[in-house]
């Protein structure tokens, strides 16, 4: 069993090698929105904690996040954890790895995903997805085969986020490198950081992220 981080501003691909680790490896993704979103609408006392919050508006708690995930460490029947949005700072990776200390698990590696900043933004403001099932299109690089129409779902429901534009998406790297960029210099200190080319063709940075899991 692995767990891992995936490290890497918005838009360089963290969700694609992570559906790729799913399947290919057995691995459970642990993706903060996802939990979050789960856990609203779960019944228990830690989704009515989640509830309570978010409907205030709130920013939810490092406290609350670390017990989502310390609910989900509970589940060892995979082959491992991929962190994907968790953590975003210092004192969430200090909070995380005293969890996986207490629950007798560890880290085995965080992989950079490195990218150029101007490749990055035309990457990301081409990029659109099915509303039906998730698919993930790009104008340039992956336009569907038929103009409108997913190609896996046939959905006409094709989304793009609102703050996939140049300016919002200067906004969120900016924020990356402000409070989780630390993480990077954080882990090579720990002898966990690996890096890769997360600009490199899908099959490509699957093959070093392979690469990096497998020598771990």
């Amino acid at each position: 069993m692995t767990n891992i981080i995936l490290l890497g501003p918005p838009g360089a691909g963290k969700g694609t090698q992570a559906k790729r680790l799913v399947e290919e490896r057995g691995m459970v993704q642990l993706s903060t929105g996802d939990m979050l979103r789960d856990a609203r609408t779960s019944g228990t006392e830690m989704g009515k904690r989640v509830a309570e919050v978010m409907d205030r508006g709130d920013l939810v708690t490092d406290e609350i996040v670390i017990g989502l995930i310390r609910e989900r460490l509970d589940d060892l029947s995979h082959g491992g954890f991929i962190f994907d949005g968790f953590p975003r700072t210092l004192k969430q990776a200090d909070a995380l790895g005293e969890l996986l200390a207490q629950t007798g698990q560890s880290l085995d590696a965080v992989i950079e995903m490195q990218v150029d900043d101007s490749a990055l933004v035309a990457r990301i403001t081409g990029r659109f997805t099915c509303g039906n099932c998730g698919e993930v299109y790009h104008d340039r690089t992956r336009p569907t085969r038929v103009t409108g129409s997913c190609d896996v779902c046939g959905s006409t429901i094709l989304k793009r986020r609102a703050d996939d534009n140049e300016d919002a998406l200067k906004t969120r790297l900016m924020e990356y490198y402000k409070k989780t960029s630390p993480l990077i210099g954080y882990y090579y200190a720990k002898g966990k950081l690996s890096t890769v080319d997360g600009l490199g063709e899908v099959d490509a940075v699957s093959a070093a992220i392979a690469k990096v899991l497998d020598k771990s």
